[in-house]
């Protein structure tokens, strides 16, 4: 591993410093009792993190083993286990010896009593040409593959609200479905406040069992418990300086409702087993995708959290109401799936295909609609992707027939369903445009070759212009 030692400079050891500027794509951030260090990392390779003078990333703390632990820099981003005697953990999962676990960007990984994070880093692309907010899930602002994203008029609205928000403190409540894109928003808000430089923490609400999450997120004193061999910062105190994002916060345990309750009204954390709390500077954004009204009447989400939580909240809308970004974030995810697959020339999108996607319902939203795009690079060998390159799961559901029973015909699909109501709206603009294609693509939010496409896909004839004589 000599190059990566070169990469990451000769006798690097874990002593305190800052980030490293811009331009820089993934950051490695360790935090301990007496450790807190920023690391670049390489786009690609293999890092053996550990106390010995040998290893790439040294931790100079008892409880990590001379070789601990590799981190495999991705793509997939991966921790492995190297037999270590105090334990690799990731979130309350603990790592078997020569396990490789995948892990995202603002996870964290504890190392006997260090924390490990790796961090994307932050400016590398100015607001003009980074992806919009909700536009990208799971892809990181400001990667070097982005591409414009052309904008529905409602996500235009929330673009400028995130930017106004970003300056402020206060907290904000992401609302939307599963993939809409709540961590990237989250990220957004970040990217953009004066907090950019601090740590972009991501907290699963749902991933941590209760007994461990207060734990993990005050840390604890010595001999606070069994097994509490030493002391341990909390994840929140990772935070510092920076924006802790709870993901599924309706997920919380009602008894740890009640401590984060006391955190966003004090400003400060006790490490369980402390006598005293210590001060706490960290914005908090939190997301989900339930109901908290109906939580609330149930009584599993308190409602003075909610006020709390919510300082100002922003919907997410699922992507069948914005089907106009579909070609544009279609294009981008066809980009970053031939950069990972090292494909140089990008395949177009055929009309046809493009048709089908967006008379699609999109349940997944962002999320599976990356999903599809990524499989249909992988699939197409030629110059175009056609619809047979396409993956949509809910084209394939079918009903399972009781045994002695005959067969029942096959399930409508999702996007049958959503191709009939496509073809209905496209009825309907073309009435209400008195049979002008431009005036009706105009008013669906797609083009005028796309609208032509879905005429001959449905079935439908072209309208003519009647002549006046």
């Amino acid at each position: 591993m000599s190059t990566l030692r070169e990469w990451l400079g000769e006798g690097a050891s874990t002593t305190a410093g800052e980030p490293p500027g811009p331009g820089v794509g993934l950051l490695l951030r360790v935090v301990g009792e007496k450790v807190f260090s920023w690391r670049a990392l390489p786009e690609a390779g293999d890092l053996v993190l550990g106390r010995s003078e040998l290893a790439d990333v040294r931790i100079e703390e008892p409880s990590v083993s001379r070789r601990h632990a590799v981190l495999h820099i991705g793509p997939p981003l991966s921790i492995e286990d190297l037999g270590s005697a105090n334990g690799t953990r990731v979130g309350d999962r603990r790592l078997a010896a020569g396990e490789r676990h995948a892990i995202e960007p603002g996870e964290a990984i504890e190392l006997g009593s260090v924390m490990v994070l790796v961090q994307r880093a932050r400016g590398g692309v100015s607001n003009a040409t980074a992806p919009s907010p909700a536009s990208t899930e799971a892809t990181g602002i400001g990667s070097a593959q982005a591409a414009p994203i052309i904008l529905s008029g409602t996500m235009r609205d929330l673009d400028q609200l995130v930017e106004r928000i970003a300056a402020g403190k206060i907290s904000v409540l992401l609302l939307g479905e599963t993939g809409v894109g709540k961590e990237v928003t989250a990220e957004e808000i970040h990217r953009r406040s004066p907090r950019a430089n601090g740590p972009f923490l991501r907290l699963n609400c749902g991933g941590f069992s209760g007994a461990l999450l207060e734990s993990e997120l005050f840390g604890h004193e010595k001999g606070a418990f069994t097994g509490a061999v030493q002391r341990k910062r909390g994840l929140l105190e990772m935070g510092e300086g920076g924006t802790v994002f709870l993901d599924e916060v309706g997920e919380l345990p009602l008894g740890l409702q009640v401590k984060l309750l006391r955190v966003l009204e004090e400003r400060q954390i006790r490490r369980v087993g402390a006598e005293r709390p210590l001060p706490l500077d960290v914005r908090f954004l939190s997301a989900t995708n339930r109901d908290l009204d109906l939580e609330m009447d149930r009584g599993t989400f308190r409602q003075d959290l909610f006020f709390r939580l919510n300082g100002i909240s922003i919907y997410i809308p699922p992507l069948r109401e914005r089907v106009g970004e579909i070609a544009s974030l279609s294009r981008l995810f066809i980009a970053q799936g031939c950069e990972r697959s090292e494909r140089r020339a990008l395949p177009e999108l055929s009309a046809e295909a493009l048709a089908v996607l967006e008379g699609y319902d999109w349940p997944g939203n962002v999320r599976e609609l990356r999903n599809v795009i990524e499989r249909a690079v992988l699939l197409c060998t030629g110059a175009v992707i056609g619809v047979e390159h396409l993956v949509l799961q809910r084209r394939a559901a079918t009903i399972t027939s009781a045994p002695g029973r005959p067969d029942p015909e096959p399930e409508a699909s999702a996007a049958t369903h959503g191709a009939e109501a496509d073809r209905q709206r496209i009825l309907d603009a073309l009435a209400r445009c008195a049979g002008n294609q431009t005036q009706a693509a105009r008013l669906l939010g797609i083009s005028r070759n796309t609208l032509i496409a879905r005429l001959d896909l449905y079935g439908l004839p072209r309208p003519r212009r009647k002549r006046t004589t």
